[in-house]
């Protein structure tokens, strides 16, 4: 009895150490209890002393070498470092007077340094293989390459046929059956198209884009080899040769391990990012006005004739 249940809580243990949140706020206590000790021992020592470590010198120097400049000179050097003084110097002065309260860009700062924090914690939960296949059997869709085609097509315009676009296709249908495909009668017979003719080993991303939604789904249906159709597009209808088709299929993982190895992290990272902030912000009561009760119709001012500069928004 006594080791069911030391093992059960020995597998709570495991489960709740997999928890993204948990990792997230361990990672943040280390982080944050490394800057809050420095932070303390400075502070026993001397509130009013900023020191310059040895680190920070190699630093300057660093920063100033990645940018491709020449060594710093010893004067350049000491120039920096007083610089690096006086920046901390101002910085502690407007903290000391509230200017850093309510400044957007340090909030922004703060938020991306917690943002970071997520992304570092993510890149701790390197997955053994097994649980990598799994996952990528689970999302196998995502690695999947498209279907691919090569095509060719006849166009008739309905603006040059008063209408009978469809029509006329259908007739030309019957009357290019049996010929070459490549013959003048074969082109003449359609009206010209200023894009393309012929797309080869093409997705069925490019054909929507170029064809719209109707004939992008109904070009992956047809068989090789002869005429089909009339099909129609966004510009008009058309009669169709597919050359060849190359469905999708599903890769092995070890052709994509990197690509799922680096979308698992990528997707982690949100989990973790998400799961953090919805545990975060149910600790606070969020009062937001309702937006139709904003007045937006003079946010600039007006000008000289009384009317409302651009830019004003209408929710």
């Amino acid at each position: 009895m006594g080791q069911t249940s030391q093992g059960n809580s020995g597998s709570g243990w495991r489960r709740l150490l997999r928890e993204p949140l948990v990792h997230f706020f361990a990672a943040g206590a280390l982080v944050f209890g490394v800057y809050w000790a420095q932070d303390e021992g400075e502070a026993l020592v001397d509130e009013q002393q900023i020191e310059i470590s040895e680190n920070d010198v190699r630093q300057i120097v660093v920063a100033w070498l990645a940018q491709g400049r020449s060594p710093l000179t010893r004067d350049q050097l000491q120039s920096l470092i007083d610089q690096k003084i006086n920046e901390e110097v101002l910085f502690r002065e407007g903290s000391a007077l509230g200017f850093d309260r309510n400044d957007e860009i340090i909030k922004r700062r703060v938020a991306q340094k917690m943002d970071f924090l997520a992304a570092d914690v993510a890149a701790l939960q390197e997955p053994d293989k097994a649980e990598l296949v799994e996952w990528f059997s689970d999302n196998i869709e995502r690695f999947s390459p498209p279907p691919r085609s090569s095509f060719r097509h006849l166009y008739f315009s309905p603006d040059r046929r008063s209408g009978n676009a469809r029509g006329d296709a259908e007739v030309a249908l019957d009357t290019i059956a049996g010929k070459a495909i490549d013959s003048l009668k074969v082109a003449a017979i359609a009206d010209p198209f200023f894009l393309r003719s012929n797309y080869s080993n093409v997705t069925p991303d490019l054909v929507l884009k170029e064809f719209g939604p109707t004939f992008a789904a109904e070009i992956f249906k047809l068989e090789p080899g002869g005429w089909r159709g009339p099909i129609q597009s966004g510009y008009g209808w058309h009669l169709v040769w597919l050359d060849s088709i190359e469905p999708a299929r599903a890769p092995s993982f070890e052709e994509v391990e990197t690509d799922v190895r680096s979308a698992w992290r990528e997707t982690r990272y949100k989990e973790i990012k998400r799961t953090a902030l919805e545990e975060m912000r149910s600790r606070y009561t969020v009062v937001v006005p309702a937006l139709d009760t904003i007045d937006m119709s003079n946010l600039f001012g007006t000008d000289q004739t009384g009317t409302n500069r651009p830019g004003a928004a209408t929710l």
